[in-house]
């Protein structure tokens, strides 16, 4: 039976973290960021880019020793959303027991770390297991959140959302075409194709894929309804890793964004999730709170993207944090023609311009995560900001890593600080998670969409006076103009 995802306010309200207590965890995970998260970073890459001289990727070191402090905390699967929570069930009690909007909080403290997402993956908060433990718990049998669900849950395995495919522009989630055929006296699907950027999936702790493809060939039904969602084991045969995607020259290890064969893949008919064509119904489920923690037809092809992305529109907040705190040392520091930095009009126009930006980026975030948790993510106002939370967000951090870098110079861009990485995995988002144009052009639609209710739709323009005339063109000129007129063709 699929866990219903209406939750009522008694429901919610007695799932919900009061007051006192996320405050305390806030205080908690400031000094875990301080005492293990910031000191760790350079070893944290370090140990990454050392997997990628082979091909056996498995979790640093140091990741593990600090996931297990990370439980011992309580710090730990902050990202399940209440109302997630509760349609999981008992597996729900595994979560984190936050709103949207007390995660939007939690999810910017976790983004000041260095890489982006070193703090959430030590807390069991990163993509794309969020996204993707959101999916089973909300539309997942019973047997299948205990097979995946639960050891996700408690950090014993990870997973991957294979979506995006090389031979078509999947920005079009309509474009989607690798081939899940039935075969009815083996009660399997056969899968044959091809994915690119499947983040996670190199990563030999990586047991679940969640696969999006075409189970419908045909051009007779409605074109949402031609895609469904398909559990399928990573040690399936006919799975071939065919090499990590380089993402501005690093290969991302050892997590990686892998291009992925298929061949006469076959799962059982039990592996569906919800069933048969139902693929967008799904994404548009996770869509919502896990885009915040970052439409229907007419929203759909650009909001089909795995959940996460809003989550990490709230972590971007927190790499801009970053940087500001970074430049603001910086400008006090150095100096230039006889003057700090600090004293120049363009540098303090500069840090001023990234603090409103940052603000209003907060703004829009919280106010999308207030959306969801009172209205849920089928509202019309609130699919829209998702979608301007989507487009603005990674783009405004990626001007404000931009300024922060030219206030540092050489150093800006060199290894000695963040920077470039901030810089870069802003810009790397406003792929990642779908195109810009496409979450603006969603945007637009509900516009017009909401429009049409609006208050001052019938108001309308002014009415001109049309029984007045200005001149004719064979009305004569009074005399003293003549005059004038005379005079001027005589210059």
């Amino acid at each position: 039976m699929i866990p219903t995802l209406i939750v009522s306010a008694f429901e919610q309200t007695a799932f919900t973290m009061e007051a006192g207590a996320f405050e305390d965890l806030k205080t908690r995970l400031w000094t875990f960021m301080k005492s293990d998260i910031y000191p760790n970073e350079e070893l944290f890459r370090r140990q990454n880019h050392e997997m990628a001289s082979h091909t056996e990727w498995i979790h640093s070191p140091i990741l593990m020793e600090l996931q297990q402090k990370a439980k011992s905390l309580k710090l730990w699967n902050m990202f399940l959303p209440v109302d997630s929570a509760i349609a999981a069930g008992e597996q729900g009690a595994l979560g984190g027991g936050l709103t949207n909007r007390q995660y939007a909080e939690i999810c910017e403290i976790l983004g000041t770390s260095t890489p982006t997402e070193f703090a959430s993956e030590v807390t069991n908060c990163t993509s794309p297991d969020t996204g993707n433990m959101e999916v089973l718990a909300r539309y997942g049998t019973p047997a299948q959140r205990a097979q995946w669900l639960v050891p996700l849950l408690q950090g014993k395995i990870r997973s991957c959302y294979a979506m995006t495919e090389p031979q078509v522009a999947s920005s079009d989630a309509t474009n989607i075409s690798i081939n899940i055929a039935r075969d009815e006296a083996r009660q399997e699907y056969v899968i044959n194709g091809r994915k690119w950027w499947i983040t996670g999936a190199a990563s030999l702790h990586c047991k679940i894929m969640i696969l999006m493809g075409r189970t419908d060939s045909s051009s007779d039904g409605p074109i949402y309804q031609s895609q469904s969602q398909i559990l399928v084991p990573m040690d399936t045969p006919g799975i071939t890793l065919l090499r990590p995607m380089d993402t501005f020259g690093d290969d991302d290890s050892p997590k990686g964004h892998m291009e992925i064969l298929f061949e006469d893949v076959r799962v059982s008919f039990a592996n569906v999730l919800l069933g048969e064509g139902r693929g967008f119904e799904i994404s548009q489920g996770r869509l919502g709170p896990g885009r915040i923690h970052v439409s229907l037809l007419l929203a759909f092809q650009s909001n089909l993207v795995s959940k996460y992305d809003d989550k990490h529109c709230m972590r971007a907040i927190g790499q801009a944090e970053r940087a500001l705190s970074l430049t603001c040392q910086r400008v006090q520091e150095r100096k230039a023609f006889g003057k700090k930095f600090s004293q120049l009009d363009t540098v303090l126009q500069d840090i001023s311009n990234c603090r409103v930006e940052i603000e209003m980026c907060r703004m829009l975030v919280h106010r999308a995560a207030v959306l969801m948790d009172e209205r849920g993510n089928k509202d019309i106002e609130t699919r829209q900001l998702l979608s301007l939370v989507k487009a603005h967000v990674p783009r405004t951090v990626q001007t404000i890593a931009d300024r922060c870098i030219q206030i540092h110079g050489g150093m800006g861009v060199s290894q000695d600080t963040p920077l470039a990485l901030i810089f870069l995995g802003a810009r790397v988002l406003r792929i990642a998670d779908g195109p810009d144009e496409v979450h603006m052009r969603t945007a637009a639609k509900l516009e017009l969409q909401r429009q049409k209710s609006s208050p001052l739709r019938d108001i309308g323009y002014y009415k001109p006076d049309r029984t007045k005339i200005f001149r004719k063109s064979d009305e004569p000129v009074s005399p003293e103009t003549q005059l004038k007129l005379d005079a001027f063709s005589k210059l």
